[in-house]
Formats: C-alpha cells, structure tokens, sequence
C-alpha cells in the first residue's frame, strides 16, 4: 500500500509539474477585408477560434472589436517589409494561450458578423511556441468578399433595384475614390421558372456605395434575383439572391 501511495504521488508530481510548464503565449488575430481594411465594430466583428490544429481542442475563442485602421498605412503608403500596417485602435482579438509545448494552432475567421449574406470562413494555421508573443500586426487573416445589400421596390410592370454594395470592412466605393465606382460591375439576373432574363447593369446612384437600375415590362409573379458585384482587379467579388414580387 506505502509503494502504491508513493507511485501516486510521483504520477501527480509530474501532471502538476507538466501544467506548470505551460506558459502564457498571448496571441493578436485580425481579420482584413481583401484590398481594404481591417474589420471590426462597425461590420459586427469576425468570430475567431483558436484551436490545436492536431487535437482539435479549442484554445481561446472571441470576436475581432475595434476600428477599420489607418487608410493611409493600409491602401495609400507603399508597404515597407517588418513596418506595422496596425495601429492600438485598429479591430482584433487578443487571448492568451496557456501552452507547453510548440503547438500548431489553427485560426478559423468567420464573418462579417454584422452582414450574414456576406459571411465566409476563412482558416489559417500557424505554431506557436509557449511563452513568445505573437503580438503588433499580429496573425491576419484575409476575408475576400463584397458585402451586397439590395432594396426591390415594384408598381406594376416596373421595378427598381438599388443596392448598396462595400467592402468586407464597410470602406465605401464612390467615383475617384479609393475603392473607384468605374472599376466595381454591378449586375442583376431574375430568372423565373427556370429561365432567366438577360442580366442588367447597375449604375453608380450618386451616393457612397449605391447603385440602381431599373426594370419595365416585367410579367407578373415571383422571380428569383441574383445580384453580383466584381472588381476585375483586384479579382474581389459578391454575390447575394433574393426572392422578389412584381404585382
């Protein structure tokens, strides 16, 4: 019994001595819209999880909050290798992981939170090694997308579409500006019955990310819309469907 008490100890000892060996690894993810900015309160946030990438065991898990940055670090400036694009105020999730060993970790990113028609996924993986911070910049993430919200309005025969069409992160597309109207194409399909009207284009509406078209003649009934938005350079793209009535 006096061996079997001893052995017990020792296999205590040692688990006590193996958590004491974790050391607190504080870990920065951000999640950036492609070809803009960092996304934070204003889209909802990012859902972010951290987990062992071997054992699937989730280390820390929490939602990105914070600013969309600096637009002159992050789309004006030339990137200069190792200078931070971030600043304090800039969206991200911060945790700190208790580990004991190099772990590859795994970020899994799914948002905007805010715009469920937009929401993708995105995963990364990364090791972590115990006690060396992955902090500044920290782990980004890159969410490719456009956020597409359509409004239909129907008298008669005649429709109106207008959609307001951004970036992951919200940043507005104007004429000139720096996400420029004339490089977005904009295009709706209604498609019914299985057969689909010939697509018709969208065009700047004057406002900060809006754009209209109009439809005449349409038959009465329920149409299925599809709604794209593409920016052939940076290849970024969007799609939302609705299902629309024209009385």
């Amino acid at each position: 019994m006096f061996i079997r008490s001893l052995i017990a100890a020792a296999a205590a000892g040692l688990c006590l001595a193996g958590a004491a060996a974790a050391e607190p690894t504080p870990v920065v993810v951000r999640a950036i819209a492609k070809d803009a900015k960092f996304i934070g309160d204003s889209m909802g946030g990012v859902a972010i999880t951290l987990s062992d990438a071997k054992t699937g065991k989730v280390l820390a898990e929490g939602v990105t909050s914070g600013g969309t940055g600096d637009t002159e670090r992050l789309i004006v400036k030339p990137r200069v290798r190792r200078e931070p694009i971030s600043t304090p105020d800039a969206a991200g999730f911060a945790a700190t992981l208790d580990i004991d060993k190099p772990t590859l970790v795994q970020a899994r990113a799914s948002g905007p939170l805010g715009k469920p028609d937009a929401k993708i996924t995105v995963t990364s993986q990364m090791w972590l090694l115990p006690g060396r911070a992955v902090e500044g910049d920290g782990w980004i993430l890159e969410m490719p997308g456009l956020v597409i919200e359509p409004q239909w309005t129907s008298a008669g025969s005649a429709a109106t579409l207008t959609a307001k069409v951004t970036l992951m992160c919200g940043c507005p597309i104007t004429p000139g500006g720096h996400w420029d109207a004339a490089r977005y194409d904009v295009e709706a399909t209604l498609s019914r019955d299985g057969t689909s009207l010939p697509a018709a284009k969208l065009d700047y509406a004057g406002s900060p990310s809006t754009f209209d078209a109009a439809f005449h003649d349409l038959t009465p009934g329920r149409y299925l819309l599809t709604l794209t938005a593409h920016d052939a350079g940076s290849g970024n793209s969007g799609v939302v469907q609705r299902e629309v009535v024209v009385e």
